[in-house]
């Protein structure tokens, strides 16, 4: 039964790959846990508000969602 499962998830990563899809797994911190908090809490005490704000806008600059038509370089991809 295993390897059935195996196979169909196998098949289901094809047709995504077929239609530019990739599959991808993050793992990241719980919010719910107090530690978690906590310590996000001590990393954006010690954020700079203008220095944050001049790499947003260069992130937002050179966003290339935020460009018309699409992300830039599509074709190539």
């Amino acid at each position: 039964m295993a390897r059935a499962a195996a196979e169909r998830m196998r098949l289901m990563r094809e047709r995504r790959r077929n239609t530019g899809l990739r599959e991808l797994r993050l793992v990241v911190p719980d919010p719910r846990l107090q530690s978690v908090r906590r310590r996000v809490a001590a990393q954006v005490s010690g954020l700079v508000p203008g220095v944050e704000e001049e790499a947003l806008s260069w992130i937002e600059a050179v966003s290339e969602f935020d460009a018309p038509g699409g992300p830039a370089g599509d074709a190539t991809r």
